[in-house]
């Protein structure tokens, strides 16, 4: 915007009209009134031949300041108008006309960035937030977790690359498949610390970090979140409801690859009649982590296993970050039903296995609520110290390897003698006596970010491209 904002500023000074300029460059007018309005960009040939015509040099067209006041306002009109809380406003795209006057511009510019730092709005952003994560979770649960639109088109591009229909994929396999939707793999070391890979459309191809810096099960998994992005038909998300959809669509389709829907279900199976399902040997059979295994396994329990399960992400102090429940285990929710950010029992398994002598073994525990029994199995993951819990009801715990445990917890949460208030005795021996200096989380202070993708920083991806692209003249 600011290039075609300096092409017009040096022709308008020259006197020329957009039909003599064309004369000049060889171009038609049309194509020269996109350039300056910064719906086209000239190749580097070209702009060479404008500076030429226009009497300037290349480097007074290419430089980044807008050459007016005007220009400026005209060019942060624009991409305010391109920002997704402006879109969301529902007004008609405006162009300023030489008739609007600056000083109504700088009221719209002035107003538009009050807006986006307006704790109102922040507020109202973060609960629609909670409410749409909520409201697709019910949804998920109403599916049981499994949706078959997906597993179809996973199954149709495994069909596409010639799967052998068992066990883990191959590296050649994850080529062939990225082949399949039209995109190359490229590893690098520098790839933006915001983002998990980058695709870049124009060259159609997925840059990853190396292995280096990336594990090759987690590799796999970023490989095709990416391309389920495109196998689905996402486009770039207008609300944070649809952002949230987009992220479980495309790791739904990573474990569907992973973990192939006909393969997984003959295993999962076979396990059950023997009555010694466990995650890890999912993990362990398909190659990929053991949080990717523990989701994957809530998708096809229901459906194709007839069990009800649980699944729960949590950290050392029993803050839950995702979780998925069909089997009814009493999950903490606020008040808008939001489980991100809540706290668990401290006798749930979840927060019992940081406690276990050996942390790092499986921790398999009944645990009595107020709405009936519960048995899980945790894993503890060392690298990030997070908990991962899947469990079923008491009645389904037969099939699974750990029912065999000695390990009993009885919790009536949310009562708050359960674990929200310290017993008596304690609390009388140290209420007003006890100070503790807490963690700084600054993460909880800080409003949630607007952008479409949010908490991506755009120009560092845009560089980046412009870094590795391999045709610099486009």
């Amino acid at each position: 915007m600011v290039l075609g904002q300096r092409i017009r500023h040096f022709r308008r000074a020259r006197r020329l009209t957009l039909d003599q300029l064309g004369e000049k460059v060889g171009r038609p007018a049309p194509f020269l009134s996109l350039v300056e309005n910064g719906k086209r960009e000239p190749r580097i040939g070209l702009i060479n031949d404008l500076a030429a015509a226009l009497e300037v040099t290349a480097v007074d067209l290419l430089t980044s300041e807008a050459p007016s006041r005007r220009a400026d306002l005209e060019v942060r009109l624009e991409r305010a108008q391109e920002h997704p809380l402006y879109s969301a406003l529902g007004l008609a795209h405006l162009r300023p006309s030489a008739k609007l006057p600056d000083v109504a511009l700088e009221h719209i510019l002035t107003l538009f960035e009050e807006l986006k730092g307006s704790p109102a709005r922040t507020l109202l952003t973060r609960e629609e937030a909670r409410i749409a994560n909520s409201e697709l979770r019910a949804e998920m649960r109403e599916r049981n977790n499994y949706f078959a639109e997906i597993e179809k088109v996973a199954a149709g591009a495994l069909d596409a690359i010639d799967y052998s229909g068992t066990g883990s994929l191959t590296e050649r396999d994850i080529q062939n498949l990225a082949g399949h939707f039209g995109f190359g793999l490229v590893r690098v070391q520098d790839v933006p610390p915001a983002v998990r890979s980058v695709a870049d459309l124009r060259n159609r191809l997925i840059y990853v970090p190396q292995r280096d810096l990336l594990s090759t099960r987690g590799a796999r998994s970023v490989v095709l979140q990416t391309v389920g992005r495109f196998a689905l038909g996402h486009s770039d998300p207008v609300t944070f409801a649809e952002f949230l959809r987009q992220q479980v669509e495309a790791n739904y389709f990573a474990g569907a690859i992973l973990i192939p829907e006909a393969a997984a279900v003959d295993f999962l199976a076979a396990a059950k009649a023997e009555r010694d399902l466990a995650i890890e040997d999912l993990r362990d059979a398909f190659y990929v982590s053991y949080e990717m295994a523990a989701h994957r396994f809530t998708n096809l329990a229901t459906e194709h296993l007839g069990l009800l399960v649980h699944f729960i992400r949590s950290d050392e102090l029993g803050i839950t970050w995702k979780a998925y429940e069909n089997s009814g285990l009493p999950l903490a929710t606020n008040s808008v039903g939001a489980i991100e950010g809540q706290r668990s029992c401290r006798e749930w398994g979840s927060r019992q296995a940081f406690h276990s002598e050996d942390k790092f073994s499986m921790h398999y525990q009944y645990t009595d609520t107020p709405v009936g029994s519960f048995w899980c199995g945790t894993h503890i993951d060392a690298e990030r110290m997070a908990a991962i819990t899947v469990g079923a009801r008491f009645d389904d715990a037969q099939f699974f390897r750990g029912r065999d445990t000695d390990r009993h917890a009885v919790s009536t949460c949310p009562d708050g003698d359960c674990c929200q208030r310290p017993p008596g005795s304690l609390a009388e021996r140290w209420q007003g006596r006890a100070w503790p200096s807490v963690r700084p989380n600054s993460h909880l202070l800080a409003a949630m970010p607007i952008e479409t993708i949010p908490g991506v920083d755009m120009v560092e991806v845009f560089e980046f491209l412009e870094r590795h692209t391999p045709d610099k003249s486009l």
